[in-house]
Order: structure tokens, then C-alpha cells, then sequence
């Protein structure tokens, strides 16, 4: 692997600082990025592109349709800070493809106020731009706190953040793997180490409120609560509660590998219409004769 080599080498012989692109799904106004780019800078050379606004639960979406605007708003040796109309995933786009002369050295997306444990991650506009970077070959971490709070502390998280980072630009990470890194909150007790550990599973109960606007047109607000009955040693939602950071190996390939040879019973499935009357046996199976809704 070349390019974890060519990273090691630079931060190592300091012939040439690291390349470092910064993004968050926060809006540029917020307290855990502004913390970020203070560390990052510290490691090499950064590039900030940060969305106008919250993206949060914007997961990997990108602009197909929509115009992308960047702005460049402040520029000094070593770092570049640009605004974007987009989702994360459109910064980090823009980021390696336009705005940089080179792809970078490591894509750092956060500190995202609010925890991205446990199958949450699948909403999350943090890690969609980190899964982002990671499919185009880059190393990519996100950083999140187990605290929504718009002011929450950051100061305890400066040492963990530097060397992970450090760790990844010096070895590099393995092809297809980004780390998803989340850190509890403050507290009386210093934290306490770093956990490797898998994704909790995890589940929203939603609830959606009715409300009237202005001309007394009817909209939804989308709440609800967060439930897991997997907050077992080996899983981050563990590690947090138990004041460790939690270090999740991610991946975007989403293939249930374990089920592969269990499901080629599909392969024998006529797909022939003329040769079977599907309809008729989906009617007369058990399963479409059971009164138990299929919703959950």
C-alpha cells in the first residue's frame, strides 16, 4: 500500500507536513469542529470545508440536482477554510477533488456534537463523510462526544484525538476500513482508556407530532426515544457508559458475508413465469395466512 508509506514518511521525516481535510455535519459555527481544526493543525496542513448549516441525519446523501456553493473564507499559510451549501459527503467530494492540490493524507470528520453509537451510525452525516472518504481509498476518522450540549467541553478529548490520528497517519488503516471513534462526556473521573469494540445494536421508537403552521396547513415532527438491550463489554455503548472512548473498525461494505452460502437456496428459485404461479402459491403459504402484521 502505497499511500499509508507516503504518509508515514512525511509525518515522520517532516520533509513535507501532512494534508489534512476537515469536515462535520455541525454547521461551521460549531464548538467540536472549531476543536478539531485547533488539533489538526497541530498534526499538518488543513483544509476545512464545512457545511453552511446542521446537516445532521443526512447520512451519505449528496447534491445531484442541487447547485453546490463554496466559499472561500479565510486563507494562511497551512490552512484553508471554506464554506459549502452542501451535505458532508458533498464536502468531502469537493474537498480532495477540487479545492486540494492533492489528495489528502487523512480525512477527520466531527467533533460532532452528539454520540454516533451503535446502529445510530446509519443516520449519521459524520460518518457518511468518513465512509465517503474511506470508499475513494482515503483514511478517514470521525470524532463524536456523548453530548448534544452546543457548548460542552471538548478539552478533555485533546490527547486521545492527536494520537489516534497520529497512529493512523504513521501506519495508515487497512483498505476499506475507517474508524468511528466516540467519546463520553466529561465528567469528575479522567477517562479512562480506549475501547476496540463492535457496534451495539440498537433501535428509535418514533413518534411522529402533528402540528398546524401559520395558514393552518398540517406538518409532522419527528421525535422519539433510544433503546438497546446490548450494552454488553465487547460494544461501544458499553465503553461509554463506562467512561472509555470507544473505537468502532468501520466498513462500507454491507454484505451479510455469513449468510452468503446459507441463502443459495435462492439460486433455485424459478424465475420463469410461465413455469409457476407465484401469486397463487404466496396465497396458500403459511405465512400469508397468519393474522400477524408484517410491522413492527
Amino acid at each position: 500500500m502505497l499511500f499509508p508509506i507516503f504518509a508515514a514518511y512525511c509525518f515522520k521525516m517532516d520533509k513535507k507536513r501532512p494534508q489534512i481535510l476537515i469536515t462535520n455535519d455541525d454547521g461551521y459555527a460549531a464548538k467540536g469542529l472549531r476543536k478539531l481544526v485547533t488539533l489538526m493543525r497541530t498534526l499538518g496542513d488543513v483544509v476545512l470545508v464545512s457545511t453552511d448549516e446542521v446537516m445532521s441525519a443526512k447520512s451519505h446523501s449528496c447534491s445531484i440536482r442541487e447547485r453546490i456553493y463554496v466559499r472561500l473564507l479565510h486563507e494562511e499559510e497551512g490552512f484553508k477554510e471554506y464554506r459549502c451549501n452542501g451535505t458532508p459527503v458533498d464536502c468531502v467530494k469537493l474537498g480532495y477533488q477540487k479545492l486540494m492540490t492533492q489528495y489528502p493524507d487523512l480525512v477527520v470528520s466531527g467533533i460532532n456534537h452528539g454520540m454516533n453509537a451503535a446502529t445510530t451510525v446509519v443516520y449519521s452525516g459524520t460518518i457518511g463523510a468518513v465512509i465517503e472518504a474511506c470508499m475513494n481509498g482515503l483514511n478517514a476518522i470521525g470524532y463524536s462526544l456523548f453530548s448534544l450540549d452546543p457548548d460542552a467541553d471538548f478539552d478533555h478529548l485533546d490527547t486521545a484525538i492527536l494520537e489516534i490520528a497520529k497512529k493512523v497517519l504513521i501506519e495508515g488503516l487497512p483498505k476499506g476500513i475507517c474508524l468511528n471513534v466516540n467519546f463520553p462526556k466529561r465528567c469528575e473521573e479522567p477517562m479512562k482508556g480506549i475501547k476496540v469494540c463492535r457496534q451495539a445494536a440498537c433501535r428509535w421508537v418514533e413518534y411522529f407530532k402533528e402540528q398546524y403552521d401559520e395558514k393552518g396547513e398540517r406538518y409532522y415532527n419527528l421525535d422519539g426515544t433510544f433503546e438497546s438491550d446490548d450494552i454488553v463489554p465487547d460494544t461501544d455503548l458499553w465503553a461509554l457508559q463506562n467512561n472509555y472512548a470507544s473505537l468502532v473498525p468501520t466498513c462500507f461494505d454491507w454484505t451479510a458475508h455469513s449468510q452468503i452460502e446459507l441463502m443459495k437456496e435462492f439460486e433455485n428459485i424459478t424465475i420463469d413465469a410461465r413455469l409457476r404461479d407465484t401469486r397463487r402459491e404466496i396465497m396458500d403459504s403459511p405465512v400469508s395466512r397468519s393474522p400477524v402484521s408484517h410491522v413492527k
